[in-house]
């Protein structure tokens, strides 16, 4: 079951706890608590995954969906037992600092360049560094997460690789400060372009669908690319994770039976998540 803001609120109070927390109830279950990012959540692959992980092992799995950054930030806490989450660059000096250990690749899908249709920065097909150029240079509308999240990261290094200093107060450019779903819209409300990941841009196609405000505009450079990890957070800095649970859900959810259940998650026949365990 999914908890509502204020009913988190009572239960952050009782147990201490620091985020809001979803997934399904079951009481005898053992809970590992997950800091994930929000393209897990909205496509839909957790309540996917959910009786799957709770049938195979019994562990029932209450998770945040948050940006990548804030995802760290709970683990650096000690507030969650395992991450999973997608800015390969902040997870490296997560593990390297001590805070994760035993990161294992799970999957991977891609960004793609969100525009209206109409495309009136005329940027469709061109090379994702070209286009972010061109979007400047013409001012036009531009939606960004700016939530330290794996995609604002992603999207940050983009502008640096397209040789354009990074956004802040510029006219054209919207900071949103919310999830990729929440910001798809606004870019859709709005007339902007956004930098998306594949799946929740096929989750906001489904819900209009099909005819989304926005649509594909850049896609296939391999700069694109979004790489998912999960890494357990150290007992050794927090001795109140449950880093017995946090390792068997990160081998399961690399294991050969698992892989095979993320690549054949599907929204509207289209596969949303490719699975590279390594």
């Amino acid at each position: 079951m999914k908890l509502n803001g204020y009913r988190w609120k009572m239960v952050f109070a009782a147990f201490a706890a620091v985020a809001l927390f979803v997934g399904a109830a079951s009481g005898a279950a053992p809970v590992l608590r997950m800091a994930t990012t929000t393209s897990t959540d909205n496509t839909g692959l957790l309540d996917y995954l959910q009786p799957v992980l709770l049938r195979d092992t019994g562990i029932e799995v209450q998770w945040v969906s948050v940006g990548t950054g804030k995802a760290l930030e709970y683990g650096r806490n000690g507030d969650v037992d395992v991450v999973l989450t997608h800015d390969p660059e902040a997870e490296k000096g997560f593990v390297d600092e001590g805070w994760g250990v035993e990161p294992r690749q799970v999957m991977y899908n891609d960004f793609v360049l969100l525009g209206p249709a109409e495309d009136p920065a005329g940027v469709k097909g061109m090379k994702i560094a070209s286009a972010l150029r061109t979007v400047a240079e013409k001012g036009a509308p531009f939606a960004s997460r700016a939530d330290k999240s794996g995609t604002h990261m992603a999207e940050l290094r983009l502008w640096k690789e397209a040789g354009h200093a990074e956004p802040d107060r510029e006219s054209w450019y919207v900071q949103t400060g919310q999830g990729m779903l929440d910001t798809i819209n606004i870019a859709g409300e709005s007339g902007a372009y956004v930098l998306a990941d594949r799946g929740t841009f096929i989750t906001y196609e489904a819900n209009h669908k099909g005819s989304p405000p926005v649509v594909i505009v850049v896609e296939g450079d391999e700069s694109l690319r979004n790489q998912y990890s999960v890494i357990p957070v150290n007992p050794e800095k927090h001795d109140n994770v449950e880093y017995d649970l946090a390792k068997r859900y990160s081998e399961w959810l690399t294991s050969p039976k698992v892989q095979d259940d993320i690549a054949k998650f599907k929204l509207e026949d289209k596969q949303l998540f490719f699975p590279n365990a390594n």
